[in-house]
């Protein structure tokens, strides 16, 4: 007769405890073409974008930029500046615009992150996006500072203009005028001029 024993209790094996970066660390990342993004202690590369999403950038982010230097009413940052949010995380949108009035006593930007998120942000979806991760960027984004939020669909051909995180207030079309409201104000660009099609 076989002698049954009975099994001991295997070893527990607990998960790698998971790396914690601290804002020296992230900023000393190297430049290897990458973007990346620091959620919840993670550090998340976030991929290349394609030459349609950067050229759709670049026309907005000219347009923001020559308002609001002639306005003098802030400072915008490309998508490689990082913003801390509330819980530590480390949020790069695609275009942002910090008021000046949360600048206030600031006459040469730091070298590290400005607390909190820009007064608006704009997001160029990529082919990679999800509606979580867009939806979890919107919520942090207007926990944390955000008035004004522009999804653009480069693709699709349409922008979805945010006032809060639950639900889009407006989509627009090629039709229609992207408007900079009360926080850009004057502000005003054809959608269709972020769809264009080169002509040369």
């Amino acid at each position: 007769m076989l002698n049954l024993v009975e099994p001991t209790d295997s070893p527990t094996i607990s998960p790698p405890e998971k790396k914690i970066w601290t804002d020296a660390e992230f900023m000393s990342l190297p430049d290897d073409g990458h973007h990346y993004e620091i959620i919840n202690g993670e550090l998340i590369d976030m991929g290349n974008s394609g030459a349609l999403h950067g050229y759709v950038a670049i026309i907005l982010s000219s347009a923001l930029f020559a308002a609001v230097s002639s306005q003098k009413i802030g400072a915008m940052f490309d998508s490689s500046t990082a913003f801390k949010m509330k819980n530590g995380n480390k949020r790069s949108p695609d275009i942002s615009f910090f008021a000046k009035a949360r600048l206030q006593g600031i006459t040469t930007l730091p070298s590290g992150y400005l607390e909190g998120s820009p007064d608006l942000v704009v997001e160029v979806l990529s082919p990679g996006n999800t509606v979580e991760e867009i939806d979890d960027k919107l919520t942090e984004y207007f926990d944390n500072g955000t008035r004004l939020a522009w999804v653009i669909n480069p693709i699709q051909h349409y922008i979805l203009v945010y006032r809060s995180a639950q639900e889009p207030e407006k989509m627009l079309r090629s039709i229609n005028s992207l408007d900079g409201e009360d926080i850009i104000p004057g502000f005003s660009l054809p959608v269709a001029d972020l769809f264009q099609n080169l002509s040369f």
